[in-house]
């Protein structure tokens, strides 16, 4: 047993200096621009954990090993991994040392109309929501969308959804109260999707989406505890009764660093290479 202990340390123990290694050869920092070195640092360093080469968990090398590593000042090291820090990218704990905190990459596959709660739960994650706003509106933007008269009243409902705490996505939607008029006195306790159906009488047929880059915006920014603006997914969904009658419009920001998603494409018999 005490063989096998060691054997697993020694294992473990190489395989944390290769990651190391492997992570300071990615760094590039370079002293002859205006940049401070300790913030070309923190950006690269971010990169690595949106992109997802970086998980949560890693371990980062020491402020000293690092600052080696790089011949640069432990202070220019110290300062970047206190950015970090105070950004929630890394969290310190003691002999375990410098660990990367990254959200959960979400990936869910497109292909059906679903809300939120039921995305999450496919994908084992617990589901949230909080309300930000809940009104009804007379909006002629909005209106033209639905190709309604200008006086047409509006659900406005602006949430920010969580996935095991973690926010998500910033969501705005607007609901035709035309269509469903007890749709203004809901509780927003349960799906939307649901109500609509079960409770408006309404059966809904089918989904229109896009999907595009975005920025996000100020309040966005607050909702995800970003520092600066970051990329996001903006997603732009119409949904239709079987009538063909518009009943949802929503734009939801969803954070870059977290969600991906996921298309499963099908080969035609007659598709050439």
């Amino acid at each position: 047993m005490t063989v096998i202990a060691h054997n697993q340390l020694a294992t473990n123990t190489v395989q944390a200096a290769n990651d190391s290694a492997g992570f300071i050869r990615r760094l590039r920092p370079d002293v002859g621009i205006s940049e401070p070195v300790y913030r070309q640092l923190q950006r690269q360093i971010i990169g690595m954990i949106k992109a997802g080469e970086l998980q949560d968990g890693d371990s980062l090398p020491s402020e000293r090993t690092l600052a080696e590593a790089l011949k640069l000042s432990r202070t220019t090291i110290r300062r970047c991994y206190d950015e970090l820090r105070d950004q929630d990218y890394i969290s310190t704990h003691g002999r375990a040392g410098v660990m990367v905190k990254a959200p959960p990459r979400i990936n869910p596959e497109i292909g059906k109309l679903k809300g939120f709660t039921e995305e999450m739960r496919e994908i084992g994650m617990e589901p949230s929501t909080r309300i930000l706003e809940q009104r009804v509106v007379s909006d002629r933007v909005i209106a033209s969308i639905f190709n309604r008269p200008s006086t047409a009243r509006f659900l406005k409902l602006v949430r920010l959804r969580l996935a095991n705490d973690m926010p998500m996505t910033r969501e705005v939607a607007w609901y035709d109260l035309t269509l469903a008029p007890d749709l203004a006195k809901y509780d927003m306790s349960g799906s939307v999707y649901s109500f609509l159906q079960n409770q408006c009488g309404l059966s809904l047929q089918h989904g229109e989406q896009s999907i595009e880059a975005a920025m996000s915006n100020p309040e966005e920014m607050e909702c995800f505890q970003f520092r600066e603006p970051s990329p996001c997914l903006l997603l732009k969904r119409r949904t239709y009764t079987t009538t063909g009658q518009m009943v949802e419009y929503v734009e939801g920001t969803f954070r870059g660093d977290a969600y991906t998603y996921r298309i499963t494409l099908n080969v035609a018999n007659d598709s050439a290479a």
